[in-house]
């Protein structure tokens, strides 16, 4: 799932900062289970989380991220 991401994020320069959060690691095993309370249960590996929201449980095409995207942006 990172490698859609990384694949459309210079698009979006400084707009978009996001996080890959590594389960294997002792920082991203605490960031995971920190998000995981937030949602209420265990998410799914991998997901994507935006602005707080569960979005994607599965990897998404990149045409699909993007034009979530571009839709929240649009609001902005």
């Amino acid at each position: 799932m990172a490698r859609v991401v990384e694949s459309i994020a210079s698009d979006y320069g400084s707009t978009l900062i996001w996080e890959r959060v590594i389960t294997k690691d002792l920082s991203g095993a605490k960031r995971y289970l920190e998000l995981s309370r937030e949602h209420g249960r265990n998410l799914p590996v991998p997901s994507i989380v935006i602005d707080g929201s569960l979005v994607f449980e599965t990897t998404p095409s990149q045409e699909e991220l993007r034009d979530y995207l571009d839709r929240m942006f649009s609001k902005l």
